[in-house]
């Protein structure tokens, strides 16, 4: 039945989102590192203050242990609940639904893979439009705890942070990024779908493994590479879009506040300004956390999910 499989991603997507939660806070932290082009700035006529230390995923998990404490770990966790229950559970279910459709199509034979891409593209792109507003509140909300205590947003909940951007910004502002978002997802959906479903195929029709555990871990593992690998520069430029505080760059007497970084235009204008101040492996920013984050994400997300659909379809 057609709500198994939404059933069957969605509790998989919460149980793993949930779970490697403070490595997703990490590399959105390591993402913003440097915007701007490093925070260098003049103290007088030959003074400058130098750019700040650019911090790996460990340094940067332990300077928010240190200045924050353990729970700044899991700000935003309501948000990401959410995200995983609208665009996690929409992706997850469509894919498998239409997977399943075209196979019957093609007469019962397994899908090649630029087929399973395809799904996947499609099945990203709609479950991104689902969950965007829950995508931004969770940006946002990770991303507080770097501000000053003056410029913190100091959202109480996920519903706190969609109805105050809502209403502060404008309803279009929980689909900022959106466009980024759609793209991302359809990247990570179609890598990450049809890399898992393509490795254990691949290893069982070759007599390499048997289906089970191990090989659930080994094809997860490769689906997490293929994912953080193919969607990190869009990240990068959808987090620091969601993250921008369009009203406080504007609310100075004369117009933009220089305190505040001035609003990208769009993703190209993102793309460029990143790239131009930072370098183009700027766009590579939390690689290294995003695939320590993909690992034990696409594991426990395809080892649930392997055991959810052993319980429901054979009940």
């Amino acid at each position: 039945m057609g709500w198994k499989a939404f059933v069957e991603g969605g509790v998989a997507s919460i149980v793993a989102g949930c779970t490697t939660h403070p490595l997703d806070l990490i590399k959105v932290r390591m993402q913003l590192q440097g915007e701007g082009g490093g925070g260098g700035g003049m103290m007088g006529p030959h003074k400058t203050v130098p750019p700040p230390l650019r911090m790996g995923p460990l340094g940067m998990g332990a300077q928010i242990l240190r200045t924050q404490g353990i729970n700044a770990l899991f700000a935003g966790v309501s948000a990401t609940l959410l995200r995983q229950a609208t665009y996690s559970t929409t992706r997850m279910g469509l894919y498998d639904i239409m997977k399943s459709k075209w196979e019957r199509r093609d007469g019962g034979e397994g899908l090649g893979l630029h087929k399973k891409v395809v799904v996947g593209l499609v099945a990203g792109g709609i479950g991104a439009a689902v969950g965007n507003p829950a995508d931004m509140a969770m940006v946002r909300m990770q991303a507080d705890g770097r501000l000053e205590a003056s410029r913190r947003r100091n959202y109480s909940s996920v519903g706190d942070a969609v109805v105050r951007t809502a209403r502060e910004e404008g309803m279009g502002a929980l689909w900022r990024g959106g466009s980024l978002t759609v793209v991302r997802a359809m990247l990570v959906t179609s890598s990450q779908l049809a890399t898992y479903d393509e490795v254990k195929e691949g290893m069982v029709r070759h007599g390499m493994m048997h289906d089970g555990l191990m090989l659930h871990v080994v094809a997860s593992v490769a689906a997490g590479i293929a994912a953080s690998v193919t969607s990190n520069p869009v990240d990068v430029i959808k987090t620091r879009l969601m993250n921008m505080n369009v009203a406080a760059a504007s609310a100075g007497p004369n117009g933009p506040n220089p305190e505040i970084r001035a609003a990208y235009t769009g993703p190209v204008d993102c793309a460029v300004k990143t790239i131009r101040l930072e370098g183009p492996l700027a766009l590579y920013k939390g690689l290294l956390p995003t695939m320590f984050r993909q690992a034990p994400f696409t594991i426990i997300l395809f080892v649930t999910l392997e055991r959810m659909r052993k319980l429901l379809r054979d009940t």
